[in-house]
């Protein structure tokens, strides 16, 4: 039950809201609520038992007479289907895009936080600030604005940017993307029950079992006791809140009721108690859907129902069931996507560089990109986009930790790890042709001067002290994309921006994975023809 505190005439609020944190962290059955808004203290306990008990503390302890309004039930909400909620918060200057799946959980499981965005979609540091926001307030729900519960949330997208993303943007874009997914799928109202135990005369039992089916509960057949029938079960706070003085009254105070809490349970009114509430989620904006998004300049909010049209990232096959898709050769995939850096592709991250530090000078790139697109199949890739002079820069340890199998076996063994490493891109090079440079970083290795072999095809790098793999692969790709075509494989965003101005082109981990898998595919089936 929920009451709110009624101060005397003089006494200052913030006090007594310390004074109060005092005892609910003595009393675990204590909730104490600040409403920033009106500028009041809300209590929630079990019912007016633990009332007077607490008036009488706080006049003793702190000298402070005080009253109470009338207890009020406190509401939970759900969800009762699965749903992507986005959020977008892009005024000027800030960008911050999260794309959450709310689920329903076990009924008093309470909210469930958890990740599946790989970390080249987004970065872990983002990623965590993401679920620190999730769990830095109570959440409220599209119903009555009461706080949700019995969910779990996943974060399976997001997206930052390398200039203009600060920690206040992913807090709002967080925040948003919960109330989006609230307002896009089924919420269902929740309401505390107790669990009783009716002690009473036998000639008491049908009056009692009427009341209880009066007010929504459930019992179990009566039981024998000592001195009468004993009748057990669970209704509703809401109906059985003050049932202990009708108790009294018809057993003539021979009968006894004792009441624990049992959790939180789908409303028996709810229509009823929506009603009462009259809530509009809409027009809560402290707590609103909709998104900021910007254009020309300015920042736009576009409300919760538009938000997926206008969002940055397409996640809405998450959701539907998937489908076996016929054997058939993939098309090549843009380089820009599934960046760790989180932009669309190399035109976006090329224009917010030429932003920044002004044109890049052309080796090659626009007839590299239309190339790119011309080839449609396996065949093509390997004719016509890859030439032998080209050159491949892999940043070695971003990608081992990258890539889920590699990172298992790191866990046990770096250096098994980097052997397997080596083993998967020589077959890759004996298909591409291409010259390949895996880079790994030594700069710990005290006195160490660095290190070239070549082994499987490749020419494999270690660094010298204080020299790490980013700044060998920024210097090599400075030197080499003044002749050549180059490639850089990494998930490090601001490397990536940094070797785009170089004039090279950059990949994802991800996509290299995949590039390497349609290298062995390309082996077996050369293999199936011998």
């Amino acid at each position: 039950l929920g009451y709110r505190v009624c101060l005397p005439e003089g006494c200052d609020a913030h006090v007594m809201l310390r004074n109060l944190r005092q005892l609910e962290e003595e009393d675990p059955q204590l909730r104490v609520v600040w409403n920033e808004r009106l500028g009041e203290i809300h209590l929630q306990l079990m019912g007016e038992v633990q009332l007077e008990i607490l008036t009488s503390v706080i006049a003793e302890r702190f000298g402070v007479d005080v009253t109470f309004d009338e207890g009020s039930i406190v509401y939970r909400e759900t969800i009762t289907e699965p749903v992507i909620g986005i959020g977008h918060f892009e005024p000027l200057r800030h960008y911050a895009e999260v794309h959450l799946l709310l689920e329903p959980a076990e009924r008093g499981s309470g909210i469930q936080l958890s990740t599946a965005c790989p970390t080249d979609v987004l970065d872990l540091n983002w990623q965590r600030l993401i679920l620190t926001h999730l769990a830095e307030k109570p959440h409220l729900g599209v119903l009555t604005g009461a706080p949700i519960t019995d969910v779990k949330i996943t974060i399976i997208a997001g997206r930052a940017h390398v200039k203009h993303t600060e920690g206040g943007d992913f807090r709002e874009a967080t925040y948003r993307a919960v109330r989006n997914g609230l307002m896009r799928t089924e919420s269902l109202l929740l309401e505390p029950y107790y669990a009783f135990r009716l002690e009473l005369p036998d000639e008491c039992v049908g009056r009692a079992m009427t009341d209880i089916q009066r007010m929504n509960g459930t019992f179990e057949p009566p039981e024998q006791g000592a001195h009468g029938s004993i009748l057990t079960g669970t209704a509703p706070v809401s109906t059985m809140r003050n049932y202990w003085t009708e108790v009294a009254a018809y057993t003539k105070g021979r009968g006894r009721l004792s009441c624990t809490p049992d959790g939180y349970a789908p409303c028996h009114n709810a229509e009823e108690v929506i009603s009462a509430a009259a809530y509009d989620p809409t027009a809560d904006v402290e707590n609103t859907p909709d998104s900021v998004f910007c254009s020309h300049g300015a920042g736009y909010v576009f409300k919760w129902n538009e938000v997926p049209e206008h969002a940055h990232i397409d996640t809405s096959s998450m959701l539907k069931p998937k489908e076996e898709e016929p054997e058939q050769v993939r098309p090549v995939r843009s380089s820009g996507t599934g960046g760790g850096d989180g932009f669309g592709g190399d035109a976006e991250l090329r224009a917010l560089f030429e932003r920044t530090y002004g044109p890049v000078k052309n080796r090659g790139f626009e007839a590299f990109q239309q190339s790119r697109k011309k080839a449609a199949t396996l065949e093509q890739l390997y004719v016509t986009r890859i030439r032998e002079d080209d050159y491949l820069l892999v940043d070695g340890y971003n990608i081992i930790f990258s890539w889920d199998e590699l990172r298992d076996i790191a866990a046990r063994d770096v250096n098994a790890a980097r052997e397997a490493l080596v083993n998967v891109l020589s077959n890759y090079q004996g298909v591409r042709r291409c010259h390949l440079i895996l880079v790994f970083d030594a700069y710990k290795v005290k006195g160490g001067t660095g290190s070239i072999e070549q082994r499987g095809g490749i020419h494999i790098v270690y660094t010298k002290e204080a020299e790490t793999a980013d700044m060998y692969i920024e210097q090599a790709s400075y030197d080499l994309s003044r002749k050549h075509r180059v490639r850089v494989a990494t998930s490090d965003g601001m490397e990536q921006m940094i070797i785009l101005g170089h004039g090279a082109e950059r990949i994802s981990a991800t996509e290299l994975h995949w590039e390497v898998e349609q290298a062995n595919e390309h082996i077996e089936a050369i293999l199936k023809k011998l």
